[in-house]
């Protein structure tokens, strides 16, 4: 192909992409990078969720507690290991490593589930393990979005590099429920463990090699080697942790997420009441899972390609938090006066479906104005280990409250000022992103990307 058409099909794409999206002409080739690798990672890991979450409710809904303290514990673990890559190794050498070992793990499942190894145990720790590798690939991949694109940009284009991420999550529980129950479950992990290979080749197109020169929205040039894009992060083992500790920025994300987490908790255990009494088979159950999962995909595509783009640069990165609290009473109040699996879905769909497209691009952005180490570390630690805590500490609360003969309409009532502090902390933590963005704007007259 002539360098001609490509050059016509490159205008010919980015005139298409202007009329959804406001990107800039240098910006159009990372941020489709980012939409693909973002694609990909999704896709695979919504060919294995419907699989974790049946396999999740063989033993009942019981045990739904310990997996999420397992989860929890298992984060635990590997948080020092992945201080200890990012303290040593640069991101375009602890990245390749930790994808590679997750495509390992995959085809070992794959082999289990093909020797037809189903034992409760089997069905435990392949649970966990999707729960630790989603947030795991997915808080990396953030990660590096946020080391390569400004607070600004941020802004403008994490809505459609999200709306990628939509689009794997629309084809994988599409392929899953239409084949979980001819074709089984080796085929969905096999594809998986492919995606994550391609998404780990998107990752190597977006993050800029040693020396490599970019242009910025001002059209300056910058060299991102003064970045250190080339050299380890530095820093302690435990630094995301104490990162943590000392910023009371931080400390508001961290407590955003855990209330996030709590209302996920409680909706998904009683998820599991619903489901397990309505569905006896685990193919139906699984297949239930991926109607829901499309359906959500679905709605937060259109969404992220024609509004969230348009909302946080024009309202703000606090009115994109705000809402994931407003929906979230709402379905809430839903499955408490109607507990049935028709309300169940329309609740998830509508909730997921707010969460990914607004407020998910939203806290992303608020870690766009942090230093590198706490984009690594800091934000690992967070999206691991604080928010699979909150899944242990939730899990547990719920179980209490059920044993003490509180339904789930008693949880709802008891989480009004909670999902009101939710509110208030949305804002908050959006004046502080403000402040922290004008005063690195001061410290820099450049931008990224």
């Amino acid at each position: 192909m002539s360098a001609h058409i490509i050059n016509r099909l490159r205008n010919v794409t980015a005139f298409l992409l202007s009329r959804v999206v406001n990107v800039r002409a240098h910006e159009l080739r990372p941020m489709l990078l980012g939409a693909s690798w973002f694609f990909c990672l999704l896709s695979g890991y919504y060919l294995l969720r419907p699989l974790r979450d049946a396999l999740g409710l063989l033993s009942g809904t019981g045990e739904l507690q310990w997996l999420f303290t397992a989860t929890f514990l298992v984060m635990l673990a590997i948080v020092p290991l992945f201080g200890t890559l990012v303290s040593r190794l640069s991101p375009r050498q602890f990245v390749p490593l930790a994808y590679r070992f997750f495509i390992v793990t995959i085809l070992i499942f794959s082999a289990l589930l093909g020797t037809d190894v189903k034992t409760a145990w089997t069905a435990r720790i392949f649970f966990v393990w999707i729960s630790v590798f989603n947030l795991f690939v997915v808080s990396v991949f953030w990660s590096v979005l946020a080391d390569c694109f400004s607070n600004a940009q941020g802004r403008r284009l994490f809505g459609f590099i999200a709306a990628g991420g939509t689009a794997g999550g629309l084809i994988g529980p599409a392929i899953a429920a239409s084949v979980v129950t001819t074709l089984g479950p080796v085929v969905l992990t096999l594809c998986a463990a492919l995606l994550l290979e391609v998404a780990l080749q998107c990752f190597h197109g977006l993050y800029p090699k040693p020396g490599q020169t970019i242009a910025t929205i001002e059209g300056e040039i910058e060299d991102v080697t003064a970045r250190g894009n080339s050299t380890p992060i530095g820093g302690g083992v435990l630094g995301g942790l104490l990162l943590i500790v000392q910023s009371p920025y931080l400390l508001g994300i961290c407590a955003y997420l855990l209330l996030h987490s709590a209302a996920s908790t409680f909706l998904y255990f009683e998820q599991g009441r619903i489901v397990t009494e309505t569905f006896q088979d685990t193919a139906e159950r699984a297949r239930f899972f991926a109607m829901v999962d499309f359906g959500v995909s679905v709605f937060t595509l259109g969404v992220q390609l024609f509004a969230t783009g348009r909302l946080m640069p024009r309202f703000g990165v606090g009115v994109a938090l705000i809402v994931l609290p407003f929906i979230t009473a709402m379905s809430f109040g839903m499955v408490a006066i109607w507990p049935t699996v028709g309300v169940l879905a329309i609740a998830q769909i509508a909730r997921r479906t707010l969460d990914y497209s607004i407020a998910r691009p939203a806290r992303e952005v608020l870690f766009t104005v942090l230093d590198r180490e706490k984009k690594y570390k800091a934000k690992n630690a967070i999206d691991t280990v604080v928010y699979r805590g909150g899944d242990a500490v939730s899990g547990w609360i719920s179980s209490a409250l059920t044993a003490l003969g509180i339904g789930f309409a008693g949880i709802t009532l008891l989480c009004i000022p909670l999902i009101g502090l939710w509110a208030a902390l949305s804002l908050w933590l959006s004046r502080n992103q403000e402040r922290q963005h004008k005063f690195s704007q001061e410290e820099t007259s450049t931008v990224k990307i």
